[in-house]
């Protein structure tokens, strides 16, 4: 992929010494809606956290434009990138106003403070999210589903190219999951390039554009989810029978579990051993 404009070289990530994934490459084709899918402590959000340079690979680099992602300052990482994580702290005492307006602090400066473009970008943020009628609430007294928009809302107002989103849908009941994935899906469509980890494989099918698919801190596979997600790629990586079909709605994969008594006899030890 030419038009990687963000890529992981060799990238190996640990917590303190605790090796979390080793020699990772990752290419995000510029325009992509990439979504990243694997089991549980796989490193998925790991992986994430470095193309976000919220945390630094033990060696290897992460590259943005052709440079060390590490070698930009702060403002100008934070004006091409914009992050979700899985589990942000909420300020105390802060309003959803407040919080959505954080998302333009890269675009602040010393000698031009708040704009009209600052305004105009948190206030159709909110829109887009649905959470205008929340703007004078607190954030620690919304529910999980609410904040998690009001989150999203924030790294919207970025107003960035990239878009980094782990695991948007969390805390959401299903009706938000789809427009919160619909609103990716037309940012996408607008020209951002979208990276998102999901855990639900027919969300990934049905959305992204690319799927990279990791198992124990390692990439298996990466490409086109018609290419990627096989029955055989689904029970290698998360030991489920299952078969894949196309879904009905859009005609892209769609990952149907065995019935329980099959998946149970495949986690026998007669049928390990098969």
């Amino acid at each position: 992929m030419n038009d990687a404009r963000l890529r992981a070289e060799d990238v190996t990530l640990a917590y303190d010494k605790r090796v979390v994934a080793e020699h990772l490459d990752v290419q995000i084709a510029d325009g992509s809606f990439t979504v990243i899918v694997g089991p549980n402590a796989c490193g998925k959000s790991t992986l994430l956290k470095s193309l976000a340079r919220v945390l630094k690979p033990q060696s290897g680099a992460v590259y943005l434009d052709g440079q060390a992602i590490a070698s930009y300052p702060s403002k100008q990482v934070a004006k091409q990138l914009g992050m979700l994580p899985q589990s942000p702290i909420v300020p105390g005492g802060i309003v959803v106003e407040e919080l959505v307006a954080r998302g333009r602090f890269a675009h602040q400066r010393l000698l031009k403070q708040w704009s009209p473009e600052d305004e105009a970008a948190v206030t159709e943020a909110m829109r887009l999210t649905e959470v205008s009628d929340l703007a004078d609430r607190f954030v620690d007294e919304l529910s999980g589903g609410q904040r998690q928009r009001v989150w999203l809302a924030m790294a919207l107002a970025q107003q960035t190219p990239i878009l980094l989103l782990d695991e948007p849908t969390t805390f959401l009941d299903l009706s938000h999951q789809f427009e919160v994935l619909d609103l990716c899906a037309e940012l996408h469509e607008q020209g951002r390039t979208i990276v998102a980890v999901l855990h639900d494989l027919n969300h990934a099918c049905r959305y992204a554009t690319e799927l990279i698919v990791m198992k124990a801190g390692k990439v298996i596979a990466q490409g086109a989810p018609a290419e990627v997600m096989t029955a055989q790629q689904v029970e290698d990586v998360f030991a489920m029978p299952c078969r894949v079909i196309d879904d009905p709605e859009t005609g892209t994969p769609m990952v149907v579990p065995a019935d329980r008594h099959r998946r149970r006899g495949a986690r026998t030890p007669e049928a390990a051993r098969a």
